[in-house]
């Protein structure tokens, strides 16, 4: 595992940087418990899953006070990630899975971040309206456009208008056409420089 990486990319304060540090140990312990990253990531923690979700971060920068959720959340990603780099923002982790709710939880809370709501249940049941909608990978895009646009209050809250953000791999653009929206693709090949990242991308999308 290689923490270094983040701070590669971003400048991170001593807190942040710290936090990032301790994300290795905290998910190896909990993975050896409830397998939420398969056996052969664990060890690419940081550049497949930390650094990935953090691209997002790369794309949109969140105000303070901004309301974010994640839909399908899995483990905690991009979640942990971003809140750890946006400690002034507020985000509610979704996931329909208890036992993926609760290492996100014990993470949230093993890393002291007061700004980490996680919510056990399917996006259409959670109350409220937020500024950004963020997902990795979890559903096609018209699907993830039925589950999100409902959530998403008009304004901007970040270097963004309100919207989508979504991680994506692969060729998109019959997925982006039958889901009719209307898309900025970020490639994460330039934004960072690993191998891992030649076939991925953020896709931002607004109402």
């Amino acid at each position: 595992m290689n923490p270094e990486i983040i701070s590669k990319y971003f400048t991170l304060t001593p807190e942040q940087q710290s936090r990032f540090n301790a994300l290795g140990a905290l998910y190896e312990e909990w993975n050896a418990k409830i397998n939420v990253i398969s056996r052969k990531d664990i060890d690419e923690l940081y550049v497949r899953h930390v650094l990935h979700s953090l691209a997002i971060a790369k794309v949109c920068t969140f105000e303070a006070g901004a309301r974010v959720v994640d839909i399908g959340c899995g483990g905690g990603f991009p979640t942990i990630p971003l809140a750890i780099m946006f400690p002034e923002v507020e985000f509610t982790a979704v996931d329909s899975i208890g036992k993926k709710i609760t290492v996100v939880r014990e993470i949230a809370s093993a890393l002291g971040l007061q700004n980490v709501t996680p919510v056990n249940a399917r996006i259409e049941a959670v109350k409220g309206e937020f500024d950004y909608v963020v997902s990795r990978a979890v559903t096609d895009m018209k699907t993830l456009k039925g589950w999100a646009l409902p959530k998403l209050r008009t304004g901007q809250r970040g270097s963004l208008p309100n919207g989508m953000l979504v991680l994506k791999g692969g060729d998109l653009a019959e997925e982006i056409a039958t889901a009719r929206l209307r898309c900025d693709i970020h490639r994460i090949s330039d934004l960072f420089e690993e191998e891992f990242f030649y076939t991925k991308q953020v896709i931002y999308a607004r109402r």
